[in-house]
């Protein structure tokens, strides 16, 4: 016999939130190590920076978890030996951990400023963690990504961000099923109502969700609260993850 399980929007929310959270925790505990290890040296080099890097990434990227990308991108200048230099190792269910390859010449009819992309450029801002996307990842994985970085700061300078993307798909094989079980139709999108996960299919990953007031509800929210929409809708914060849960439209 099979028990159904009914949630309320809010315990939804919550569940979407410890999800993230638990990649934020990872996080969090690789930025520690690289702030304790470059505190050490008052000329950190990628000789160093890159096993220690390497120990953490590859693990996490893995067998069957959410996270396809791992690993340090460094402030321009920050390691003595390296002017632009990127520690991140990709990896998947049927293959291998590898590092990703990089062009890091500015000289070169390839060469990409990444402290020009969100996912840098936030975090450098802010001081805080963010999550980018979903966007189409065409430097890694040519697919939906969400990337979560934060910044990595020693002695009131950062020296890099560290971080991990995270498929889309496996996002929503993760989250569907607790969507599934509220009482409505639910929508996971982000700060700018980007869809990551629907219980609609005609809402894809990665499309601006347009909904009369929800640009509006999504500002208010902030990384808390509750919003209403239209017609008995809401909107909900999904915790302190920057993502949103839509629910009833």
């Amino acid at each position: 016999m099979t028990t159904t399980v009914t949630r309320s929007v809010a315990e939804v929310a919550t569940h979407v939130a410890a999800t993230i959270d638990d990649i934020f925790a990872t996080i969090d505990g690789w930025r520690a190590l690289l702030e304790e290890r470059l505190a050490m040296d008052d000329s950190p080099t990628a000789v160093i920076v890159d096993p220690l890097v390497e120990t953490f990434a590859v693990p996490a990227v893995g067998g069957e978890t959410l996270l396809t990308g791992a690993g340090f991108v460094a402030t321009p200048g920050a390691l003595v030996d390296a002017e632009w230099h990127l520690a991140w190792w990709l990896g998947g269910p049927s293959a291998d951990a590898r590092r990703l390859a990089t062009i890091d010449d500015p000289a070169h009819d390839q060469f990409r400023d990444y402290t020009s992309l969100e996912w840098w450029r936030v975090p450098a801002s802010t001081g805080a963690r963010h999550l980018t996307g979903p966007y189409v990842d065409y430097v890694c994985t040519d697919d939906y990504t969400v990337t979560i970085t934060t910044p990595v700061i020693v002695g009131g300078r950062m020296l890099g961000v560290v971080g991990a993307d995270a498929l889309v798909d496996r996002l929503e094989r993760a989250l569907l099923p607790v969507l599934r079980s509220g009482h409505a139709s639910a929508t996971v999108v982000n700060a700018s109502g980007r869809v990551v996960a629907s219980t609609d299919p005609r809402r894809e990953p990665g499309s601006i969700l347009r909904i009369p007031g929800l640009a509006d509800a999504l500002v208010s929210l902030g990384h808390g609260g509750a919003a209403p929409l239209d017609g008995g809708a809401g909107v909900l914060a999904c915790g302190d993850t920057s993502l949103a849960l839509v629910v009833g439209v």
